[in-house]
């Protein structure tokens, strides 16, 4: 959880490779833990917000999203409850007290951003190796005739 924080939360996959039900590991995380593992990613997703209203200049919006809520109001109670400020009074509490903000474009792509021109740069890079692959018999082998039995 604390790798994938920004995907949800799937209880019975975590559950099912730590080879409990998902019910028994509510209750073991609980155990360990204090709080749910909802809870715990919350919190989490919380905290890492707090780091990009720190010192990237993104909107609230656009940080909620990459933190993983897929809810605005449900982000901004949420971060209110952990920290006591909404997430706008914590930037304004917060920013100017260390280095400049992040252009936001970097904090995007950091954050793994422009999913759309991610998406494209992958169809182009997989066309190219695709016609790369393509060789006559006259450039030599192809890879599939290259390959050990």
């Amino acid at each position: 959880m604390d790798r994938d924080w920004a995907e949800p939360l799937d209880l019975e996959a975590i559950a099912a490779h730590a080879g409990y039900s998902r019910y028994h590991f509510v209750r073991a995380f609980r155990a360990v833990y204090g709080q749910t593992p909802g809870q715990y990613l919350s919190r989490r997703r919380v905290e890492r917000a707090q780091e990009m209203l720190r010192t990237a200049n993104l909107s609230v919006t656009e940080i909620c999203t990459l933190v993983g809520f897929s809810s605005l109001a449900t982000f901004s109670a949420r971060f209110k409850k952990q920290t006591g400020l909404s997430p706008s009074e914590y930037r304004a509490e917060h920013v100017g007290r260390g280095a400049a903000l992040i252009p936001g474009c970097y904090a995007m792509l950091w954050a793994g951003g422009f999913p759309r021109r991610q998406a494209a740069r992958s169809r182009a890079i997989l066309k190219r190796t695709s016609t790369s692959t393509r060789a006559g018999p006259a450039d030599g082998p192809s890879r599939a005739q290259v390959r050990p039995a």
